[in-house]
């Protein structure tokens, strides 16, 4: 059955969404209804209303066949993303004849810029550079990078570990680039949101391995880092809060059907044997996130293994307020908070 809402323009289901979470915060907080707590957090009233709006449209994160959710994915994308930031010049390239990327210069900055290789998020199945290109802008703007933004291979048409080969070799390329990209070369970063931030907690475990060039920080967000157990908060927020668990075990049966993937390190980094030696990292969850706690005890383990770590989880949020940059104040200050980090860790 149809929503009404599909018959609505987008530019004004986005004007709406704005207008409405722009309101005084009595007259938010009435729409809302009383505030949700579970787990001694409170859900920000931005989320509560987002997610009041998503259940009214009756959107779903996943729903039908791979396909069918990246084209809802890409309907939606303006509603939550917000305006074009500028100013940043934006062009697309082919790292190593193969992998789709697209590259992000904020203005002011010169041929010894540091970079982010940023992943984008979406279980490993949907996601693309539209639907992540005002995170790539954000972050290039306020961080004051050059961002390779990385468009891997996606299940489950190319199944784990494709998209684990194009993150490595899309770190590898911007090494071996460097003066073309006009980068600093010992100031390259990785980083992602969600499936994301897996590769890139797992493109700077294969490099350490390696023995070559290493990144020189991982900015990981909610990143997933265990598909072996279900922890706590998977039980907590496996229903209503945007990403839910049965939208986990679609993406992972999609991704790395085969249990025996599941336990791979180069799947669940949290496995790994031995983290020492990996850089820096920025380790960001959200409170009512099922992926909360596995990226909590990512961030411990990298702090027991002597890496230098700041774990924040922002309590009042969910899964996928990264992208939310176009809607509510809350969700871009988390984001800013991240983008400071990052600048801090490349200037440091």
């Amino acid at each position: 059955m149809s929503n009404p809402l599909d018959r609505v323009p987008l530019s004004v289901q986005s004007a709406f969404v704005r207008a409405l979470l722009a309101l005084p915060k009595p007259i938010r907080r009435r729409i809302a209804g009383k505030p949700v707590r579970i787990d001694g957090q409170e859900l920000a009233l931005d989320a509560q209303l987002f997610l009041l709006l998503e259940k009214a449209s009756g959107y779903r994160l996943v729903n039908g066949t791979p396909e069918q959710a990246r084209q809802r994915l890409a309907a939606s994308r303006s509603l939550v993303s917000g305006p074009p930031i500028e100013p940043v010049t934006v062009r697309a390239l082919t790292i190593e004849d193969s992998v789709p990327a697209r590259f992000y210069a904020p203005e002011g900055v010169g041929d010894d810029a540091p970079l982010l290789v940023y992943y984008h998020g979406g279980g490993w199945v949907v996601g693309d550079l539209d639907s992540h290109d005002n995170v790539s802008r954000f972050l290039a703007k306020r961080a004051g990078v050059k961002v390779l933004s990385v468009d891997y291979r996606l299940a489950p048409e190319h199944r784990f570990p494709a998209a684990v080969d194009d993150a490595l070799t899309a770190f590898n390329h911007a090494v071996k680039n460097a003066a073309e990209l006009g980068i600093d070369p010992d100031r390259i970063a990785v980083g992602g949101d969600s499936a994301g931030g897996n590769l890139a907690a797992v493109t700077a475990l294969q490099a350490v391995r390696a023995g070559g060039a290493v990144p020189k920080f991982q900015l990981l967000i909610y990143p997933a880092v265990d598909a072996s157990v279900r922890r706590r908060s998977r039980e907590l927020f496996a229903d209503g809060f945007f990403l839910t668990s049965a939208d986990m075990d679609w993406f992972r049966e999609h991704y790395a059907p085969n249990e025996d993937d599941r336990v791979n390190p180069l799947f669940s980094p949290l496995l790994a044997e031995d983290l020492t030696g990996l850089p820096p990292a920025y380790v960001a969850t959200a409170g009512f996130d099922p992926l909360r706690d596995e990226g909590e005890a990512y961030a411990e383990r990298l702090k027991e293994s002597g890496v230098k770590v700041i774990a924040v989880r922002y309590p009042d949020l969910i899964h996928g307020y990264f992208n939310f940059l176009g809607v509510g104040r809350r969700f871009q200050e988390a984001a800013v908070e991240a983008a400071v980090a990052l600048r801090t860790a490349l200037a440091l």
